[in-house]
């Protein structure tokens, strides 16, 4: 049998070696480290033999597929801990996640911490057996006599779920079996470091019409200092949650009388409209042109889009005059009537149309998310309208207006993914596979690295998506550009070509910071609420230490606000290091402290939010170098 590795090289073996032996006989370090093996393409266990000819390599944890076969390995083995110790749970799923795995109990408790400690307890002493993990086949009857006596219904109606030419594969690890597709580790001792998180409830199969069940998070490392310093990501994810942050910084606010939808104090209004206004000024210098539409059009409107087949369970509908309407999930439709309001010539082409356009969707209660997930949020929409041969270069405009925005003025590194045309979609695949090569070759033509996501584009057309990577490592999809043959075909758009007859263009839809209120989130976050000067609400609080101090204070705040700063004047009966520890909790970037070599002197003695004391200045050079920080939108 013949083994082609990952460098070319053929080496042959007996028919059902492992993986784990011939990466043994290459190097006793692989074969410690190697998580899985990827055999003809498909994962598959390190001691699952190989019957046939085949190219073999191995994964380590470094490598994203094999960290989820880890993670998902680690998922059995907190469910054999439960059932060691809740013999009367019942088992559901057990997926592995981004950073970590879940697994879905029903059990007659409420799993309190100190349970999450015995199960815990117990997974260290499964890993420690060390037992080894088996996969073996079954037939449909068999798999459903293996479940259904053991009482399993969930896996019982898994089963019954699977197609008739499924294989049916179950994993064994010393007492405990557990039906799953695999692949997973050797054994349970390959896992190291483990932690569980917490316990929260979840719906079967995501259907609240179904039972709650108890799901149980955790994660796992093959290293304690990985598991350290994972730990340590997410304390510090908490302390820069954007809800906690959102409240204590007075920038938005959540109620009952409309879940999903945020409400935006003053502060959180002065940070929006920062963002709005730099948006405007670098839209505006690449040649777009702003509208606004409506936010309720009628539906046959999202019937001829084909949001209404492809998207309608995720609208919000009305009846105005006994006629049905829609709110609008999306800004494209809008947009196209606009360019349709008159014939353009090629000449005008391409035509930029940018939105900050609000729109609604319908969101389970489950999945909201402070500002991450809402049920309405305003996209930075931009819709193109071109002839087919400027399509690669308004890509690249794009990649170009993108790249600026999220590396050179918020400071995030980012990566691309491309998505193909996905099963339910419109069109035909030459136009598909057209609209795909287009995509391609603007990101060849700027060199970008790219990762192709088959079968994940829009219902009508491939995408690129643009994943920003804030301070702690975590990705967030912001950016996308998608490029659109049908839209213009439903809508029958045309322009007037060179050749003086009727021409159908290309529609690019895009947006940079994807939606504002998720933007937002994301820089609060990333910032732990220590905005950039050019963003924060408050940007200097001026800080009397007595009450004779306070008309040169007012003078100072009155000078500020009048060179465009916004500034704040704090004139409480307080001792001045309290004013100081107030400004600094509400990241206030500079404190002006007024006392009386100050108000003698026409001075300011400045303070910097981390920096502390900068020193006594002149009033009109800490305002000149304050209005240049502003001006240059330094970080």
């Amino acid at each position: 049998m013949k083994i082609t590795l990952k460098d070319g090289k053929v080496v042959e073996y007996p028919e059902g070696v492992t993986p784990e032996e011939v990466a043994r006989d290459i190097a006793p370090r692989l074969a410690k480290e190697a998580v899985v093996a990827r055999v003809n393409g498909r994962l598959w266990g390190l001691n699952q033999p190989l019957v046939e000819d085949a190219t073999l390599e191995f994964l380590t944890f470094e490598d994203e597929d094999a960290r989820l076969v880890y993670r998902h390995s680690t998922s059995h083995v907190l469910a054999q801990a439960v059932k060691r110790l809740y013999p009367e749970a019942r088992l559901a799923i057990g997926p592995a996640v981004t950073d970590g795995f879940y697994y879905d109990f029903d059990v007659p408790r409420t799993f309190t911490p100190e349970d999450l400690e015995r199960i815990e307890s117990e997974m260290e002493d499964i890993i420690a057996a060390d037992l080894p993990i088996e996969r073996f086949e079954l037939s449909r009857d068999e798999a459903l006599e293996l479940v259904g006596g053991d009482g399993e219904n969930y896996k019982v109606e898994l089963i019954s779920g699977l197609g008739p030419d499924e294989v049916i594969s179950f994993y064994r690890q010393g007492e405990f079996t557990d039906l799953c597709a695999g692949p997973h580790v050797p054994s349970t001792g390959r896992i190291k470091a483990v932690k569980l998180l917490s316990v929260a409830g979840a719906y079967w199969r995501g259907d609240e019409r179904n039972k709650m069940l108890q799901r149980i998070y955790g994660t796992s490392f093959p290293k304690a200092s990985l598991l350290k310093e994972h730990l340590f990501r997410l304390e510090e994810a908490k302390r820069r949650d954007h809800r906690r942050l959102g409240f204590e910084l007075d920038l938005f606010s959540f109620h009952e009388a409309g879940p999903g939808f945020p409400f935006f104090h003053p502060r959180g209004m002065v940070l929006r409209n920062e963002l709005e206004r730099f948006w405007r000024e670098e839209h505006t210098k690449n040649g777009y042109l702003e509208i606004r539409t409506p936010i309720i059009l009628r539906q046959e409107l999202w019937e001829r889009s084909g949001h209404w087949d492809h998207y309608r369970e995720n609208m919000y509908f009305t009846t105005i005059d006994d006629e049905k309407y829609a709110v609008k999930p999306m800004n494209c439709p809008g947009g196209i009537l606009v360019y349709r309001s008159k014939l353009h010539s090629y000449r005008e082409l391409p035509i930029r149309l940018g939105e900050l356009g609000l729109v609604h969707r319908h969101e389970l209660s489950g999945v909201l998310h402070g500002l991450m997930r809402a049920r309405c949020f305003t996209q930075d929409d931009a819709h193109i309208f071109c002839r087919p041969e400027q399509v690669e270069e308004e890509i690249v405009r794009i990649m170009d207006l993108t790249e600026y925005f999220y590396r050179q003025v918020f400071g995030f590194d980012y990566h691309v993914e491309l998505s193909t045309r996905p099963e339910k979609s419109l069109g035909s695949d030459e136009i598909w596979e057209s609209a795909t090569a287009a995509l391609r070759r603007a990101l060849e033509e700027r060199a970008v690295n790219y990762k192709v996501n088959e079968g994940d584009g829009a219902f009508y057309g491939p995408k690129v998506d643009f994943h920003l990577r804030d301070c702690l490592g975590r990705t967030w999809q912001c950016g996308t550009i998608q490029v659109d043959f049908q839209m213009p075909e439903k809508f029958e758009l045309e322009y007037v070509g060179e050749d003086g007859q009727r021409h159908r263009p290309v529609m690019i839809h895009r947006v940079i910071y994807g939606s504002m209120e998720r933007f937002i989130a994301i820089l609060t976050e990333h910032f732990a609420g220590a905005f950039p000067v050019w963003l924060a609400p408050v940007q200097v609080r001026i800080l009397p230490i007595t009450d004779r101090h306070a008309a040169y204070a007012q003078e100072v705040t009155e000078a500020l606000l009048r060179a465009g700063v916004r500034a704040e004047f704090d004139g409480r009966n307080e001792k001045v290091g309290y004013k100081i520890r107030e400004a600094q909790v509400l990241k206030v970037p500079y404190m002006l402290v007024i006392g009386d070599r100050e108000a003698e002197s026409r001075t300011v003695a400045v303070r910097h939010r981390t920096a502390g004391d900068l020193g006594s200045m002149e009033l009109n050079d800490f305002t000149g170098r304050l209005v240049r920080e502003i001006g240059t939108r330094a970080r």
